[in-house]
């Protein structure tokens, strides 16, 4: 049986882990939380994957895009930068009912890819995406008691997103970036209790 703490918005489950309430009612965000958000990723292929979901999830539910990855995955290669930043284009993609078929979130993975590449070797990104993201980690993280102490964005994230911009990049405004930096453990967003 579920508890919800009303005062944070944590649902403890019948498993009694405390979960945020996005995470508690559905299998597949319960398991994506538990297994894999806010986990620690500083591969280039792996951060660049995350990179691009967030891209795809502006305007749409987390659980759609988690519902598509495996689609999204294979039509761009498992998200390898090398494999997708030669593609010749996103037309034949725009038919594929699996995948999220917005015209410009598809080309932004190849932009994206792209630009990753660019950033091998280049020593004021750090060397390179995942470098450069990490670099953005803040002194200290949020501690949020509940769902609405949960910032949207930081002065890391926009400051994040501005510097990708710069640099090439495609679909990272500030809460994308956020939500990257929540997604890969650069910030610590975790309720308190959870």
């Amino acid at each position: 049986m579920e508890q919800i703490q009303k005062d944070s918005g944590l649902v403890t489950g019948s498993d009694g882990r405390a979960r945020p309430e996005w995470a508690a009612h559905d299998a597949l965000l319960r398991n994506y939380y538990d297994t894999e958000w806010g986990m620690p990723i500083r591969d280039e292929q792996g951060v660049f994957e995350r990179l691009c979901l967030q891209g795809f999830q502006a305007g749409l539910s987390w659980r759609l895009v988690l519902n598509k990855r495996e689609a999204l995955r294979r039509a761009f290669h498992g998200f390898s930068p090398d494999k997708v930043a030669v593609m010749d284009g996103i037309e034949h993609l725009l038919d594929d009912d699996s995948l999220i078929r917005n015209r410009r979130k598809l080309q932004a993975v190849i932009t994206n890819a792209q630009a990753t590449i660019a950033l091998r070797g280049d020593e004021s990104a750090g060397g390179g995406l995942a470098e450069l993201i990490w670099s953005y980690q803040p002194d200290q993280t949020p501690r949020p008691r509940s769902l609405k102490e949960v910032p949207a964005t930081s002065d890391e994230s926009r400051a994040l997103a501005k510097d990708l911009k710069k640099r090439g990049f495609s679909f990272v405004g500030p809460t994308t970036c956020f939500a990257l930096m929540e997604v890969i453990g650069v910030v610590d967003t975790h309720l308190l209790g959870s």
